[in-house]
């Protein structure tokens, strides 16, 4: 393989599929590479929720609730079910200061477009009938998280780039980026016009190829599961606790996600700690087994906020560090990508939290 392409899109997942669709349907040449199957990194490994309330963040809010419109109107548009079905998100508040950063950040919130509100701790048990009500002050309720499949939204993506004109390739690894554009794979050498570097947690490394830094790094994580007692709601909301823990409905058990064990911290011991506060936030799920349902690795920034932007000394664009949340921002990141591809940038994403480099390495938020 020998070739030439416009846009070089790497990375197949959630992230890199979106991007190529909207290149693609915006009439410009593009080809994807991935290493291993469509989907098979860290768009594989989430929770499955796409939500648009991000506590603390409205600029990721605002990236959400864009991509959520887009999500429905992808699924209209490929004839492809992406398993978007409603269960809200409930975030649990245990601390009157709690309460008050939530105050302070809502009317930010909702300008974005994030339709949440302040609930009593008696509405937080309606939403979920787990909780228990004497440890909470209150909550915060967004209706608009839906649980979807994460593969379904990667498919419905290569579809409508294919359709589009987009060529995909699995099982491609890069293997080295030359510094005039050149990419190259086990399968050949790919001249590119533009290359984008969407491959999650391997994006530090592929950037560090063409001699870009980006401030990224790669987090592995556990999910875990565990039966559901036969007073809960099916299907329970997304929740999240303030010591990180997060449940969900999955099937007909629970999803449990809360990190992963620390640098000095045994698994067994890790177990342990997440059981003991599954017990607390959750009495009826006191005893139950906790059993592993699948790990993978995800990337980070180091504040949480996806990095997105153009290098600029050479025609690399990066989009990566999206912590866990590329699912619910990826249609508003390939718009953002596509627009940085074609000289489009403007007021509109700066307001969304376009990122770039100063050449010493700190990071540029418009």
């Amino acid at each position: 393989m020998s070739e030439h392409t416009e846009v070089l899109v790497i990375g197949g997942g959630v992230i890199g599929t979106s991007i190529a669709c909207r290149l693609a349907e915006a009439g410009v040449g593009t080809l994807l590479l991935d290493r291993g199957a469509l989907g098979s990194g860290s768009s594989g490994t989430t929770a499955g929720v796409v939500r648009t309330y991000f506590p603390g963040n409205a600029l990721t809010g605002g990236l959400a609730v864009r991509s959520l419109a887009a999500y429905h109107d992808l699924a209209d548009r490929t004839g492809i079910d992406l398993g978007l079905r409603r269960v809200g998100f409930l975030v649990l508040f245990t601390e009157a200061d709690q309460v008050a950063d939530f105050q302070r950040e809502l009317a930010d919130q909702r300008a974005a477009g994030v339709e949440v509100e302040l609930v009593s701790a008696a509405d937080a048990v309606r939403y979920n009938p787990l909780v228990d009500p004497d440890t909470l002050v209150a909550a915060a309720w967004s209706p608009e998280a839906y649980a979807c499949d994460p593969a379904a939204i990667v498919r419905g993506f290569a579809a409508a780039a294919e359709r589009a004109g987009a060529v995909l390739r699995t099982g491609t690894p890069v293997t080295a980026i030359d510094p005039d554009g050149v990419v190259h794979t086990p399968a050949g050498d790919i001249r590119a016009g533009t290359i984008v570097c969407a491959a999650g947690p391997w994006a530090d490394r592929v950037a560090a190829m063409a001699d870009v830094h980006l401030p990224v790094s790669t987090y592995p994580i556990d999910m875990l599961l565990t039966e559901a007692p036969a007073v809960a709601a099916n299907p329970l909301p997304m929740t999240l606790h303030p010591s990180s823990l997060r449940i969900r409905s999955w099937g007909d058990r629970i999803l449990i996600g809360m990190g992963r064990p620390a640098p000095d911290e045994s698994r067994e011991a890790w177990l342990d700690r997440v059981s003991r506060q599954l017990a607390t936030t959750y009495p009826a799920l006191a005893g139950h087994r906790v059993e592993h349902g699948w790990s993978g690795d995800l990337d980070v920034s180091p504040d949480g906020t996806a990095v997105i932007g153009r290098d600029p000394f050479r025609p690399f664009v990066y989009a990566a560090g999206f912590s866990g949340q590329g699912l619910c921002q990826a249609p508003a990141a390939g718009e953002i990508v596509r627009d940085l591809v074609l000289g489009r940038e403007g007021n509109s994403h700066d307001r969304l939290g376009v990122q770039r480099f100063h050449p010493s390495g700190g990071v540029l938020r418009r």
